[in-house]
């Protein structure tokens, strides 16, 4: 007979349903799966052999074939294990055929019969709710899947839960979604001494996720202001928490028992590879730009990461998302985030100081943010300079808004873009607007167009650099509470395209 059961394959954050057919018929006893498994899912043969002894299921001496359909989608990974056994279990008469064929399940099988948790229960209770079955899954992953709430979820701990909830022995009570609670955020705002500047363009990139680039010399607090950035933006919605999990999900960085409504941020050394960056390797998994999906992506020695690196960066940026292509699928994944850069002003990080300015000054400046392209320098909204502080100031007490304050602000601005934009699809922020909705929600008035167009000749802004104005003016006047853009918002937006680096 042949007992049918379904699991998935993943395709970068999406799992397409699987078909286990698993057959008994005469002949020499053997074992063997087919469907362009890779070598974990061969193995899957030896574990799954050993979880029924443990419960002292033996298996019949005929011949077992697995096939994994459709056949020529790759099948990776270790969640295998679980499928493979309740099909088998279903073929020799121990478990309901009808009930396996109603489920999707994954889980990686221990030898004594335990479920362990594996990647991907997000996405595969998503393509089980699509499908209208229910989802069995290790206990660990539950608190995951079940966000899923249009479809039931089951956890087990042991294939012997599986088996008693399959045969209705003991049902398992449906796994209930959890959720990870971030500690109270111990770096405020207050704590940065000075940098009054570089603080309101920390709250307007905040507030419309505009990209921000920070040049200043070692010490000035480029690092301190970025790590505060988190604490001044607003926890994710749900849509927002799905979105990210489902790339967490598959790269295995869900382990505490649920999903995090905190946003990601993400600080990855320059050494990193390109693949490490953008995405690759096995699986084509997602890169750091994915991984900070709706939250920040804070790049330190920005002129030091690898210029390969740094041009692939363009066009995340610019689209939100990025295909891994690969000789046999092309993967996209979402990467909507903050970029928040940081670099000196030179090698040597001094040459705004007279004292210890190197001789190469100014030359080595220009060579060292020379770097940056002007292509992508021109992708960021907010460019600031961030001064060195006086020792002096360090003694001073804290003074200034907390992150407390900030964060109110930006929650408030935030929520006047989602009412913006709520029956626009694919813009949740200022910064996403673009063509007749950007000039319907930010049109200047004379004074500002007259302002514009006098940057535009004397600095050579570009048309990208004009509608990046428009949309940081935008945000401005958001926080300001002004319903229309006007001539200090326009002003105070062509400033920041005019320090650190060209105004483009």
């Amino acid at each position: 007979m042949v007992a049918t059961t379904y699991t998935v394959a993943f395709e970068g954050v999406e799992a397409r349903l699987v078909e286990v057919q698993c057959a008994l018929a005469a002949g020499m006893p053997a074992f063997s799966i087919v469907g362009l498994p890779d070598k974990a899912v061969s193995e899957a043969r030896e574990r799954v052999r050993a979880a029924l002894a443990a419960l002292s299921i033996a298996l019949p001496m005929r011949r077992i074939t697995v096939n994994l359909s459709p056949a020529d989608l790759p099948k990776e990974g270790s969640h295998f294990d679980l499928p493979i056994a309740l099909g088998l279990l279903a073929a020799i008469g121990i478990v309901p055929p009808e009930e396996v064929e109603g489920l999707v399940s994954l889980g990686e099988l221990s030898l004594d019969g335990r479920v362990v948790a594996v990647t991907g229960a997000l996405p595969a209770a998503m393509a089980a709710a699509e499908e209208d079955r229910a989802l069995l899954c290790p206990a660990a992953c539950g608190a995951e899947a079940a966000w899923v709430a249009a479809t039931p979820v089951f956890a087990a701990a042991t294939l012997n839960d599986a088996i008693r909830h399959l045969t209705t022995q003991a049902p398992l009570p449906p796994a209930r979604p959890g959720e990870v609670t971030a500690p109270a955020a111990a770096r405020d705002l207050r704590d940065v001494k000075g940098q009054e500047r570089a603080k309101r363009a920390l709250e307007i990139a905040a507030a419309g996720r505009h990209h921000l680039m920070m040049v200043g010399p070692p010490g000035a607090g480029k690092s301190m202001l970025a790590a505060r950035l988190p604490g001044i933006l607003p926890d994710l919605t749900p849509l927002e928490a799905l979105e990210t999990s489902m790339i967490h999900s598959v790269s295995g960085l869900l382990g505490d028992g649920g999903i995090s409504r905190s946003r990601p941020f993400r600080e990855p050394h320059h050494t990193a590879s390109m693949a490490a960056m953008i995405g690759g390797g096995r699986g084509a998994r997602p890169g750091e730009v994915s991984l900070a999906h709706n939250g920040v992506l804070f790049m330190d020695e920005f002129p030091e990461f690898p210029r390969a690196v740094l041009e692939t960066l363009r066009q995340p940026v610019e689209t939100g998302e990025v295909v891994v292509a690969r000789a046999n699928a092309h993967v996209r994944y979402p990467c909507r985030f903050l970029l928040v850069a940081a670099a000196n002003p030179c090698r040597c990080g001094h040459l705004g100081d007279p004292a210890r300015a190197c001789a190469r000054a100014p030359g080595c400046g220009a060579e060292y943010l020379g770097r940056i392209s002007g292509p992508l320098m021109d992708r960021f909204d907010l460019r600031i300079e961030v001064p060195a502080v006086d020792w002096r100031a360090l003694e001073l007490p804290a003074a200034g808004e907390g992150s407390a304050e900030v964060a109110a602000r930006v929650a408030a601005a935030r929520a006047v873009q989602a009412r913006r934009f709520a029956e626009v699809p694919g813009v949740r922020v200022n910064a996403e607007a673009e063509g007749a909705l950007l000039e319907e929600i930010a049109a200047p008035d004379a004074e500002g167009r007259a302002l514009l167009g006098r940057v535009a000749e004397r600095f050579g802004l570009t048309a990208r650099g004009y509608h990046r104005v428009l949309r940081t003016a935008r945000t401005i006047a958001d926080l300001d509470g002004a319903d229309r853009v006007r001539l200090p918002h326009l002003a105070e937006a062509v400033s920041y395209r005019l320090t650190a680096g060209p105004a483009g």
